[in-house]
């Protein structure tokens, strides 16, 4: 199965879009490279190599495991690591803008509380899967899987920092403080929303749930 699914005649418009901009994200880490090494800025071409191997994670993973993973998910995990690591450290996002950074986490405690969400509501509702959590812990789930998260990153920023004598802390303990602290804002909203629409049953959350269902993980034969 070939990786790139530009081609992919099962694809909408807006898959193909979602998958264009990815690809072009990309390509442009890999000019960076070049970009890097001919000047000889070892540091920052390794940052973007890093970033690069980062970005292709799910196309890897559908390889490797011959499974088809919504298109949803390559669009959102290259376009986080490229505006986290690419913008934000090797382009310096973080100081020339101020609002960079609470953006960026604000914005992966929501999308990361929606996956933890979606997760968990879909195997709620799967009669194969014998878990039936009441809409209370749909939301804690939610919550509770995106702080995770957030809290790996804050080890991955610590550990580059340690390793590599980095500043993605910046501030040290401050930044790290209030990035966990946008992280539980953006996060706590998903959860509140979870548990009130997980309660009602809305058609929203259906129409939403039916979605991902349709382009949830496909199992394809090697």
């Amino acid at each position: 199965m070939n990786i790139f699914l530009i081609n992919d005649k099962a694809l909408s418009k807006g898959d193909k879009v979602q998958l264009g901009i990815s690809y072009f994200l990309q390509a442009t880490l890999i000019v960076a490279i070049f970009y890097f090494i001919y000047h000889q800025d070892w540091v920052n071409t390794f940052l973007t190599s890093g970033i690069f191997i980062l970005t292709s994670l799910p196309a890897l993973f559908r390889k490797s495991y011959k499974v088809r993973l919504p298109v949803e998910l390559d669009f959102i995990v290259i376009l986080f690591i490229y505006a986290a690591l690419f913008l934000g450290e090797v382009h310096g996002y973080y100081t020339k803008f101020w609002w960079w950074d609470i953006l960026l986490h604000a914005s992966s405690g929501i999308l990361f509380g929606i996956a933890g969400f979606l997760l968990v509501y879909i195997l709620n509702q799967e009669k194969k899967v014998r878990l039936h959590l009441k809409p209370f812990f749909i939301g804690l789930f939610s919550f509770a899987f995106a702080n995770a998260l957030g809290v790996l990153w804050e080890i991955f920023e610590f550990a580059m920092d340690s390793f590599f004598s980095l500043n993605m802390q910046k501030s040290g303990l401050v930044d790290t403080m209030w990035d966990l602290i946008v992280n539980v804002l953006g996060s706590s909203f998903i959860a509140v929303f979870g548990y009130f629409y997980s309660k009602s049953n809305a058609s929203f959350v259906k129409n939403l749930v039916n979605h991902v269902v349709r382009k949830k993980i496909l199992f394809w034969k090697p």
